[in-house]
């Protein structure tokens, strides 16, 4: 059976995942058309207009190439889907809040809703891919929703997202691999052919990973579940150093040069974060516990329990550091996004260790350059009195004016390049840095009179007679019977 020729693509959800990949395949590809929908009309009004709904480098530049030649976006997803002839789903797979399973599970309402969707507005034979990361055999629930409410055949493939959120651009336009999962069908075969061809117009074919559908759908969820377990590992051995007086960048660069283990990921930091990682992890756990394989699911719980040590640790240490008591203290944090280069702070470590603080009644002056300040308030108003005791500040100047301590919890470039002299002169004394990515040159801030703590690094000596030998907890560690 020969391959499909696609011409009218649609793209369903347009958020991280979808965007990025609409919009490169709308570049490298200008003989197709795509349309990206969403039911949201303030987000399409967004990427219709020149203020758009996230930051992500060079896709503002990106997207102005080809909106309004080969790409549009719309809310009308009965006409996008009639008219196009692959269809590209990219909506989200929160977990349940509620009921079996809950906070482990996926919840599929948005999947289903989707299929049923395409089912009744589709006028011929479609395919259809799933392109965020999905349970295992979420393509199989799909198929039957079609198959039930469609007369006309539908093929359902699996090519998941690998791009990074921060290089999501730089990886559609050159991803280190695209893998595409279909089952063993003449149509399927058609189907994936089709798809690869597509890709094969910018894509080398060497890159293009065939498989079946359901190794397909593991391996984005197997993908983070390794690069969270890479960070979580770093951050156990940073503890090690910090009671060991070794230096966490030393050691690290010292395995890294060993090609087995390589050198991505092993960066010590205050623990990972955004939608995928622990959402992922989580969806792992319960399949793995759903399938009786209790001993995988512990392996990877004991990942999530420390990714939450590592908070902890961070936070428990500004308090012991500081004479034990932040109460009433202005504090000054750098960066709440996840990462750097994105404006996303869905889970981002960052408001674990804030929301720490302000149950010791900290005064938060927080500045990021992407995160807007009603995304901040948002992120730290489960906690009483946050409105009280947090201020969004427009410069890194203006919250460490006046501040005891300064937090730095985002990676981003800019921190780099501040005057830390001007800084530490606005500072009540002794000031303090607490470095939560071993961004900052720390010994040349030791020279300017700081007192500085790096994840993994040789503390300063405290005075013993200016605070207790220990702290109190700040927050709870993972308990026991964390998972499912």
């Amino acid at each position: 059976m020969p391959s499909v020729d696609y011409k009218n693509v649609c793209v369903i959800g347009a958020g991280h995942v979808g965007v990025p990949h609409a919009v490169m395949l709308a570049k490298k590809c200008p003989k197709i058309t795509v349309t990206m929908v969403d039911d949201d009309p303030r987000k399409i009004a967004g990427w219709n207009s020149s203020l758009l709904p996230f930051y992500e480098p060079s896709l503002q530049e990106s997207l102005e190439d080809v909106r309004g030649v080969n790409m549009r976006f719309s809310t009308e997803l009965e006409q996008s889907v009639s008219e196009s002839d692959l269809i590209l789903v990219s909506v989200s797979t929160p977990l349940k809040d509620s009921g079996a399973g809950a906070g482990f599970a996926p919840d599929l309402m948005h999947w289903e809703r989707i299929a049923r969707l395409i089912a009744q507005a589709a006028k011929g034979p479609k395919v259809i891919v799933e392109r965020s990361t999905v349970p295992v055999k979420t393509a199989s629930s799909m198929a039957k929703v079609l198959e039930y409410n469609n007369k006309h055949k539908m093929v359902v493939l699996s090519n998941p997202e690998f791009a990074k959120q921060g290089s999501a651009m730089l990886d559609q336009a050159s991803p280190e691999r695209v893998m595409i999962g279909g089952e063993d069908t003449p149509e399927a075969k058609a189907a994936v052919e089709g798809l690869v061809q597509l890709y094969s117009t910018w894509i080398p074919k060497e890159r293009i990973i065939v498989s079946g559908l359901w190794s397909a759908e593991l391996s984005k969820l197997t993908a983070n579940a390794f690069l969270a377990q890479r960070v979580a590992s770093i951050n156990a051995i940073s503890a090690l150093c910090e009671k060991t007086g070794a230096d966490v960048e030393e050691v690290a660069s010292s395995i890294g040069v060993d090609t087995r283990i390589g050198r991505y990921g092993i960066v010590a930091g205050v623990g990972f974060g955004g939608a995928c990682y622990e959402t992922h992890l989580k969806n792992l756990i319960y399949i793995a516990r759903s399938v009786r394989l209790h001993q995988v699911a512990d392996y990877w719980t004991s990942v999530l329990t420390l990714n939450q040590y590592q908070k902890t640790r961070f936070a428990n240490l500004v308090v012991s550091s500081m004479f034990n008591t932040v109460s009433g203290k202005r504090l000054a944090v750098l960066g709440v996004a996840y990462k750097k280069n994105t404006s996303d702070a869905r889970d981002s470590p960052a408001w674990d260790i804030c929301k720490s603080l302000i149950r010791e009644r900290a005064k938060l002056a927080v500045y990021d350059p992407r995160v807007a300040s009603e995304a901040i308030s948002l992120g730290l108003s489960t906690e009483d009195d946050a409105q009280h005791l947090v201020a969004v500040e427009r410069d890194a100047y203006m919250a460490a004016a006046g501040a005891h301590g300064l937090l730095i919890l985002t990676e981003w470039d800019e921190f780099k390049r501040l005057d830390f002299q001007v800084i530490f002169d606005k500072m009540a004394k002794p000031a303090f840095i607490f470095d939560g990515r071993n961004l900052l040159d720390q010994g040349a801030l030791r020279a300017i009179g700081f007192q500085v703590y790096g994840v993994g690094k040789p503390f300063d000596e405290p005075d013993p007679s200016l605070a207790p030998a220990t702290a109190p907890p700040v927050m709870e560690s993972l308990p026991s019977s964390y998972g499912l």
